[in-house]
């Protein structure tokens, strides 16, 4: 019988000689849902944008902090950060229209608003009740449900949390995060306010959630600064609330220097897993000159896990004795050349292209901020083809 490799189609028998030959070649213990392939590069497509408060169906579209693609119903879902400020905290759905050659639009369709374990809206900052600050949200491939993360309010004493609701919006089922992640006000210990779950993907098999904090949490030392970078934990869920496993990843220093008394920061916007193993990271820096104007540093990341240590029992990441996950630089989006680029937040695989490669859509959130824009970014995904496969061309 010969057999053929399922990726390229050559002749296995035909590869493995070549690659014996090979003896100072390795291969990589890692596959997964994407044959073991990890993303060598992204290609920009285009851009599209949404007008500074656009008004859609009586709300104000902004704050867009989260985005993902189902391709069961060909529909996109966007999630806005308003905490309730504008309109009740709320998801949108959308037709994102584009091909390999060029991005032609954005089409809202429908407004959702979140509701809370009691079936009301969420409250706003000016009101008593629970808040959501919404930062992330991923369809469940698995079933029609959708599920979100907020990253809490310190001042209140108010939890980040990771929900689950219908597509009407009704809530299902909270996971309990674990006591680190708690905010303790008045206390230098756990979250810190504004840098949580900022970031979540479902494993390639739907089975466990990954959620990245933003920053580091207390007793994992200090934020970012232009000369050291920090360290954030990134946690594996069941299905049912249970941590899986845990891992360090280190964030970059800020890649600039604030003018004096002005703001820099660099942190996790977004996760996205490529297979068991390996996710793309979006970090995210912004940095104030004199004037008050933010220039935003973004880069897109491919990270390894396998060999990273499971810290969900180290009490602190400033002790040594651990193995962070490794990271590889995919695209600095600088050398896209935009005439703006803003604060990417969200990020989501698209529709497979004609030529059969995968995309990838970005998403920014203006902050509803007339300085800012809301601007979609669409990419060619170029895989780096299994080592067996590259030997044979």
């Amino acid at each position: 019988m010969t057999l053929l490799c399922s990726i390229c189609g050559r002749h296995i028998h035909a590869i493995l000689a070549v690659a014996i030959s090979a003896l100072t070649l390795t291969i990589s213990p890692t596959a997964g849902a994407r044959q073991g392939q990890s993303v060598q590069t992204l290609r920009f497509i285009g851009e599209q944008q949404i007008p500074h408060k656009q008004l859609f169906q009586h709300t104000t579209v902004g704050g867009l902090s989260g985005i993902d693609y189902d391709a069961r119903v060909d529909a996109w879902i966007l999630v806005s950060d308003d905490r309730s400020d504008f309109n009740v905290a709320r998801f949108y759905t959308a037709t994102l229209t584009y091909d390999a050659q060029s991005f032609s639009s954005v089409a809202l369709t429908t407004v959702t608003p979140f509701r809370q374990p009691n079936g009301e809206s969420y409250s706003s900052r000016w009101k008593s009740g629970e808040i959501a600050d919404v930062e992330a949200v991923r369809f469940d491939p698995m079933d029609n449900s959708i599920w979100y993360t907020s990253e809490g309010e310190r001042l209140r004493g108010l939890n980040p949390f990771i929900r689950r609701a219908l597509r009407s919006g009704e809530f299902i089922e909270e996971l309990i995060a674990p006591p680190m992640f708690s905010m303790r006000r008045g206390q230098k210990v756990g979250s810190r306010n504004n840098l949580t779950f900022e970031g979540m993907t479902f494993a390639r098999d739907g089975q466990s959630l990954w959620v990245a904090m933003e920053g580091p949490i207390w007793q994992d030392g200090s934020v970012p600064t232009s000369s050291a970078g920090a360290m954030a934990r990134i946690t594996q869920y069941s299905r049912g609330g249970q941590m899986l496993r845990q891992v360090a990843y280190p964030i970059d220093a800020i890649p600039g220097v604030p003018a004096s008394g002005k703001f820099g920061d660099n942190g996790v916007t977004e996760i996205l897993a490529v297979d068991d193993e390996r996710f793309l990271i979006a970090e995210r820096a912004a940095v104030q000159n004199a004037a008050g104007q933010y220039s935003n540093f973004i880069r897109i990341y491919e990270i390894e896990t396998s060999g990273a240590t499971d810290v969900s029992g180290v009490v602190s990441l400033m002790s040594a004795g651990f193995q962070p996950v490794t990271k590889r630089l995919v695209l600095d989006l600088a050398t896209l050349g935009l005439p703006k680029l803003d604060n990417i937040e969200g990020m989501a695989w698209g529709p497979k292209l004609g030529n059969g490669h995968d995309s990838l859509v970005l998403v920014s959130d203006d902050n509803f901020n007339a300085s800012q824009v809301t601007q979609f970014l669409a990419f060619e995904v170029l895989l780096q083809r299994p080592l067996l496969c590259r030997l044979m061309h």
